[in-house]
Formats: structure tokens, C-alpha cells, sequence
């Protein structure tokens, strides 16, 4: 009876003793410093609905060179980066069947041209000798039918020639226009086929966006119309102006092209990606849109969200979803209430249900 009794008496100071450390611990409060931190109000603006779309920036003058002829390309005057002439030569091609072909054709050429000199006299003297009745109207009509013959063959030759020089162009490739040489396909020695590009070269002076728009929203887009184009990597805004609209999405999978001409480009590179926003008309159905800070955004892996304020002073890790871009803020679809307030900046590094004062 004595040895239950101890271990009732043992359990009673146990839990007594567990009791007694639960208070403690709960009582034990957090001695650190509350964090520093700038809020700001979420903002929502159905004044000036927009619709946003991604894009590229391309060169408005670009073109990709290649040749009609086969041939081993003998040297490459030029290299990516460097700035051409219109009519600059930039690749050369063997040409050796080509300079064959042209002796040959200035050889037919001479020999068409002493053919039709010799039948003009003859033209000439028979017509003089058949005025005179000197020559029959059968002569005549042989040196007539010969001096027409002559004529043609030295025409042909001349065409030829024509077409040896036009031919020409394709193995000594010059520049079309004043540019930037962008891109080089092939290399000296190798190969040259018909149709196949060797040398890019853009104008850079002059840039246009190709953005693509869903159809659902292609409707609303007015040529003319002034739009804001936002180049990310460069965090810069630029104005452009809406040039043209396509009216098929047969080989666009269901988008349509919109091609956007800027009116600066200044430290732009052909090739960046932008987010184009179109303005639309504001009707009564328009959503109000709620933007926050592009600034404010915390990313981990996938995610996106912001730090808000809880009524207990403390910051609350709010996970969003989000929408488009307008300039420095972002539209949030999902995620956050109108009344909240989101922390811009911190004199610390926040957690989630971390201490702040609001500055």
C-alpha cells in the first residue's frame, strides 16, 4: 500500500512541476525591437482603364541577306556590330562559272555587234540600189530579213548580259540601306545556298514594337492611338503611337499583331521585351483596378505576395495574384483587401509576424 501511495505522490509533483513550467513559458515575452517601416495604401484607379499586352522591340528597317546562286563565299568584309554604308560590299562569293559566263556573253556580244553592223550596210545599199531599180523586191526582202535577224541577236546577247550582271549582285552581297550589321549565319569557306540568310543588318535609328493582343480585346485597339511602352529591363517608360492592326489570327494561334512605332530610342536595343498598355474607353461595367508598388513585391520561387500590417502592429506575409503592369505599380487580382495597408520600405530584414512601427 505504501509503494502506491509513492507513486501516486510522485505523479501529483510531476505534473505539478509540467504545470508550473507551461506558466512559465507562456509568459515569456518578446524583448526584441520592433522594425522601422514605410507604409503605403493600396490605390485603385477606374479613371484610365487600360489593356496590357507583351512584346518585342525589333528594328523598323531590318533584313536578313542571302543569295540566289550556290557558291563557296570567299571573304566576309564585315563583322556584327559594325556600322555599313548603303552599297557596301559585305560578302563575296566564288564567282569563277559567273566570270566564265560573262566572257562568253561579251564574246557573242562583239560578234552580234560586228553581224549587225555588216547586215545595216547591206540594208542600207540594197534599199539605195532598190530605189535606183537596181534590186529586186526578192533581194531586198532577203537583206531586210537578214538585217532584222542581226538586230535580234544582238539584242539577245545584250539581255544576256543583263542577266549575267543582275546575277552578279547575288555573289557580291552590298548593304540596302544605312545600318548595323546584327547577326552573321556563315563563315568564309563555307557554303552559300539560294535562299539561305548570311548577314543581318538592322537600321537603328528607328524602332516599332510587334506586340501580340488576344482576340477577345483586339477590338478596342484604335490605330493612332498613344500607348506607354514599358521596357522592364531598363525600368524606362516610352511613349509610342499604334501604326497597325491585324485583322487575321490565322497563323498567330488565335492572337493578333499590333505594331507600335516609338517616338524615342534612345538607349533601346532591338530584340528587349516590353509590356505595351493600351488606353480603352471607360464604360459603366469597368472594374475599379487595385494597384500596389512594383517596388513593395516580395518573390520566393513562384510566388509573389507583400508584407501588410496587422492590427497588432506586426508584419503579415500576404501571398498575390497579379495582373498587369502599369508603369511602377502592378494590378492585384487576388490576395489583398481595399482598406489594407502594405509596407514600401523597412530599416530591418522582415519575417512574417515580425514587430513594426510605422514611421
Amino acid at each position: 500500500m505504501k509503494k502506491y501511495i509513492y507513486k501516486i505522490t510522485l505523479l501529483t509533483i510531476s505534473i505539478f512541476i509540467t504545470s508550473c513550467g507551461s506558466d512559465e513559458k507562456s509568459t515569456v515575452k518578446d524583448n526584441s525591437s520592433p522594425i522601422v517601416v514605410k507604409v503605403s495604401s493600396i490605390t485603385q484607379d477606374s479613371d484610365n482603364p487600360f489593356l496590357s499586352a507583351s512584346g518585342k522591340i525589333e528594328a523598323v528597317n531590318s533584313a536578313n541577306l542571302s543569295t540566289r546562286i550556290m557558291g563557296f563565299v570567299d571573304k566576309i568584309y564585315v563583322n556584327v556590330g559594325d556600322k555599313v554604308k548603303k552599297g557596301k560590299l559585305l560578302l563575296s562569293i566564288n564567282n569563277a562559272d559567273l566570270e566564265a559566263k560573262l566572257a562568253q556573253v561579251n564574246a557573242n556580244i562583239t560578234e552580234a555587234t560586228a553581224a549587225y553592223q555588216n547586215s545595216e550596210k547591206d540594208y542600207n545599199r540594197f534599199t539605195s540600189l532598190f530605189n535606183d531599180n537596181s534590186a529586186s523586191q526578192k533581194e531586198l526582202d532577203d537583206i531586210t530579213a537578214h538585217y532584222s535577224m542581226a538586230k535580234a541577236r544582238l539584242e539577245a546577247a545584250k539581255q544576256m548580259m543583263n542577266e549575267i550582271n543582275a546575277q552578279f549582285s547575288y555573289v557580291n552581297i552590298r548593304a540596302p540601306f544605312n545600318g548595323v550589321i546584327t547577326n552573321k549565319f556563315i563563315d568564309a569557306g563555307n557554303m552559300a545556298n539560294p535562299g539561305e540568310p548570311l548577314l543581318e543588318i538592322e537600321s537603328p535609328d528607328k524602332f516599332q514594337v510587334m506586340a501580340m493582343v488576344p482576340e477577345s480585346q483586339i477590338s478596342q485597339i484604335i490605330i493612332g492611338t498613344k500607348v506607354d511602352v514599358l521596357i522592364k529591363s531598363l525600368n524606362k517608360t516610352l511613349t509610342g503611337k499604334v501604326v497597325e492592326v491585324s485583322t487575321s489570327a490565322k497563323n498567330t494561334g488565335g492572337q493578333y499583331l499590333v505594331k507600335i512605332v516609338l517616338e524615342k530610342t534612345d538607349g533601346i536595343l532591338s530584340g528587349m521585351y516590353v509590356s505595351v498598355q493600351f488606353p480603352v474607353e471607360k464604360t459603366k461595367t469597368t472594374p475599379n483596378v487595385v494597384l500596389v508598388s512594383t517596388g513593395a513585391l516580395i518573390h520566393k520561387g513562384q510566388l509573389t505576395g507583400i508584407y501588410t500590417v496587422s492590427q497588432n502592429n506586426k508584419a503579415l506575409l500576404r501571398w498575390l495574384r497579379l495582373g498587369r503592369t502599369f508603369g511602377d505599380k502592378v494590378e492585384v487580382l487576388s490576395g489583398l483587401n481595399i482598406d489594407e495597408k502594405y509596407i514600401i520600405s523597412a530599416e530591418g530584414k522582415l519575417y512574417n509576424g515580425a514587430k513594426i512601427t510605422i514611421k
